[in-house]
């Protein structure tokens, strides 16, 4: 292994890379486009972020790696482990509801890679942001799923206009029959990881009946018999999420939501509150499924059946990842019936108690700070600032998450309104700046 991948896993606290990581360090030796197909929650950021790392080139002042994905929240996620390898190359993130000069300016600067959405890459190409002749390495990441939301297009017209790639990578969740031809990837070396079901080895499937076709009242009792475990709720349509959350609020359960119409600093915020344990519950489509870091949950709800196969694994794939143990649940009324799919399926049995209480609100609470990355706010910033002008201790003070505009921090429940009271006012590396409690 090379001195640069020893010393960044050194950075990131990483002892050793599995299978999958290893293979593709190892593909990506050669001069051959790579097609790495593993399941959602094996590590498949890091198995194309070092290949990367490891190629490009320093003193360069051009933009050499370009990296596609489907959502703005991957392409953050994307943007923040790269940053944490504190190498000395420079990237940008470009994604729609994000200001566009402050990505062209930071595009004009000629960063070693840029990670994007398909549309707003396109929009930048177009405005020539940025000289796509000069990038040599090319990545799809979670290409599938891109498909699947209709990003044909602009993928097509963006790989139209690089023109010097001598590198391609293509990862995905699922086999297709065949690769588009748009990708230009030709006679690739294929890794297929999607039979090494190790990282769903211990989920456990339970099957819950509810006596009624509006499942919503089996669902509270489902939540509150599961306790405070942090738990993704599935369901097929934007208008159930609203409708389930607020259900879920009214009857004094903490509940956050995420689906595609929501503004960014909302969804932002929801997945904050959910991964920092503010809230155990988050009601969300089928857009949470994949490419989200949300580490540690233990439960995966299927309100409303998956529309096929692959969605039910996409789903399942956000618990039991990496080794841990999971469960997922299907609520299932009298009229509904079980997809073919999951004929052969162990589906264990799940008795709700007649009578259960909601657990006890989460011990945590979140900040919402104005000021993020743009106004050269860090975490160690944030955290001095918490203790020093707020009078937290270390002990009152959890995660802390800088966005571009935004930051949030954690803050034990309990300290959190005298907090904003002894902070109101009072500048922030002299910066007058919004303390809120994130609702």
């Amino acid at each position: 292994m090379s001195d640069i991948i020893t010393n960044t896993l050194q950075t990131i606290g990483i002892n050793e890379l599995n299978e999958m990581q290893q293979a593709s360090l190892r593909a990506n030796e050669s001069g051959r486009d790579v097609v790495l197909l593993s399941p959602t929650g094996s590590g498949k950021t890091l198995a194309f972020l070092l290949p990367l790392l490891k190629q490009m080139k320093q003193g360069t002042d051009t933009t050499q790696a370009l990296v596609i994905a489907p959502s703005r929240e991957l392409a953050l996620q994307i943007e923040e482990v790269f940053r944490s390898f504190k190498s000395d190359f420079h990237i940008t993130c470009c994604y729609g509801g994000h200001p566009f000069e402050v990505e062209k300016n930071a595009l004009a600067n000629h960063p070693e890679l840029v990670v994007g959405t398909p549309g707003r890459l396109l929009d930048h190409i177009n405005q020539k942001s940025f000289s796509p002749e000069t990038i040599k390495f090319l990545v799809l990441d979670e290409f599938d799923k891109s498909l699947e939301l209709g990003f044909q297009g602009e993928m097509e017209a963006v790989i139209s206009q690089l023109t010097g790639v001598k590198k391609r990578m293509m990862l995905s969740a699922t086999k297709s029959e065949e690769i588009p031809p748009f990708t230009k990837i030709h006679h690739p070396m294929v890794l297929d990881f999607l039979g090494n079901t190790e990282t769903l080895r211990s989920l456990k499937v339970h099957l819950v009946q509810s006596p009624i076709k509006d499942k919503l009242e089996t669902l509270l009792k489902l939540v509150c018999t599961i306790g405070n475990q942090p738990t993704l709720i599935f369901c097929n349509y934007r208008e159930s999420v609203e409708r389930i959350a607020n259900f879920l609020k009214k009857n004094k359960l903490d509940c956050k939501m995420f689906h595609g119409g929501m503004e960014q600093v909302d969804r932002e915020k929801s997945l904050f509150q959910f991964r920092n344990g503010t809230s155990y519950l988050l009601v969300s489509t089928d857009l949470a499924s994949r490419g989200l870091d949300i580490p540690e949950i233990q439960n995966v709800v299927h309100y409303h059946l998956p529309i096929n196969k692959e969605s039910y694994t996409h789903r399942n794939g956000r618990t039991a990842r990496m080794y841990a143990d999971g469960n997922a649940y299907i609520i299932l009324h009298g009229e509904e019936h079980l997809p073919d799919f999951l004929e052969g399926e162990e589906l264990n049995p799940f008795e709700l108690p007649e009578v259960c209480k909601a657990p006890q609100p989460s011990e945590w609470a979140s900040v919402y700070i104005g000021k993020g990355k743009r106004d050269k706010l860090s975490k160690g910033d944030i955290a001095g600032f918490l203790m020093k002008k707020g009078e937290l201790g270390k002990d009152d003070l959890g995660r802390i998450e800088v966005k571009e505009q935004f930051s949030f921090a954690t803050v034990r429940r309990t300290k959190i309104q005298a907090l904003l009271q002894k902070v109101r006012g009072e500048k922030i590396k002299g910066m007058k700046t919004l303390f809120e409690e994130a609702m």
